[in-house]
Parts: C-alpha cells; structure tokens; sequence
C-alpha cells in the first residue's frame, strides 16, 4: 500500500513540476507515457513500481527544443530523479536503474536501454510521439518555433534531406516515421504499426490538399 501510495505522490509532485511545459511536454503528456508504460510493463512482464517512476519523472527537466540545453534535458532528468527518489523509498539499486533508463530513453541521445525498465520507458515515450497525438505534438512544437508548416519546394523530402529545423513536416520523414523499427519489445512494434499507419494516411491527405 505504502508503495502504491508513493507512485501518487510522485503524480502530484510531477504535476507541479511540468505544470509550466509546452503543450508536446507537459503532465498530460507525462500520463499518456505513464498509460503506455504500464501497459507495456504488464504485457512484458516488468517491475511496474520502477516503470511508471521512470515514466513520471522522465520529463521534469524540459528545454524548448531550440534551447542548447535541451539535448541534456533526458540527462538532467535522470539527475534530478535521483534527487527526487530517496525521498520516496526507493534502494539506491531501484534508484540507478530508473535513472538510467530516464538517461538514456531520448532519441537524440540514439542509446539502446539496457534494462527492461529503460526499454519500455522508450518504448512508452515514442509511441506518444507518433500516431494522432504524434501529429498533434509535432505541430505544436513547429509553433512554438515559428516553424512553416513545410518547403514550398519539396514539402515531401522527395530530393532532399529533411531538415525539422527548418520545417516541422520534415519532423516525419526525420525521425516520426522511423520509430516503428526502433521499438525494443514487440508490444510496442505492434502499437507503432498502427500509429504509423495513421501518420502516412495524413501526409496522404495532406498531399492530395496541398497539390489539389
């Protein structure tokens, strides 16, 4: 009871933490990763209590994406985590284990977890970067940056490189797309299928709109 009762005073803390985030980071983003850890954490059969700690505390230090610092938000959230979680009785093995995979779920830090708890946190967080609400989050953030939607001259990245530092559709074709093959546990290969399927449906239908 007593260890239930911690995963919901870390829900609260972490609600205080990211209260300010953008919309693609904030807590009902940290609860759609939670969703598909426990999820994922049930169908392979891993420890819950140190997945969805990961999960809750993946994000707690967020930088804009255009912010220096934010290729180091994943390392300073592990970080932060250890500081967070001796205060809710976790072993210091529980607490490195957690840390660790908070360290190394992010994409760009291109890591393979090593524990299942880090694999499934990774899992848990690309699968909300891809499908309906991965379409939604992308936008989001292209605003944020004041990013064009896409090239005028290559919407597509037909002859091109993708660059999603210069247009936000280029954010598909740069990493969204690629994720479905990236996934560590078969749980979430078969999500990101489906989630993948909706994306190349909408660049469909946005093709078709922006050349009528």
């Amino acid at each position: 009871m007593k260890k239930a009762g911690n995963i919901e005073k870390l829900k609260k803390l972490v609600r205080k933490k990211v209260g300010k985030n953008d919309p693609a980071h904030d807590f009902e983003h940290v609860m759609r990763v939670y969703s598909n850890a426990q999820r994922l954490a049930r169908m392979e059969r891993a420890n819950p209590r140190l997945v969805l700690a990961a999960a809750l505390l993946h994000d707690i230090v967020s930088y804009p994406k255009s912010d220096p610092r934010s290729k180091n938000s994943s390392v300073e959230s592990a970080a932060k985590a250890k500081q967070i979680l001796v205060r809710y009785s976790y072993t210091k093995e529980e607490i490195e284990i957690i840390s660790d995979a908070i360290r190394d779920h992010s994409f760009s830090r291109g890591s393979v977890p090593k524990t299942m708890v880090g694999k499934i946190l990774q899992d848990a967080d690309r699968l909300d970067a891809i499908g309906a609400i991965g379409i939604a989050r992308t936008f989001s953030v292209g605003g944020a940056e004041k990013r064009p939607f896409y090239s005028n001259k290559d919407p597509f990245c037909k002859t091109r490189s993708p660059d999603d530092t210069k247009w936000t559709l280029d954010h598909f074709y740069k990493k969204l797309l690629l994720l479905e093959k990236k996934m560590n546990t078969k749980s979430a290969k078969q999500e990101a299928r489906k989630r993948v399927k909706i994306m190349l449906e909408f660049l469909d239908v946005l093709r078709d709109e922006i050349y009528p």
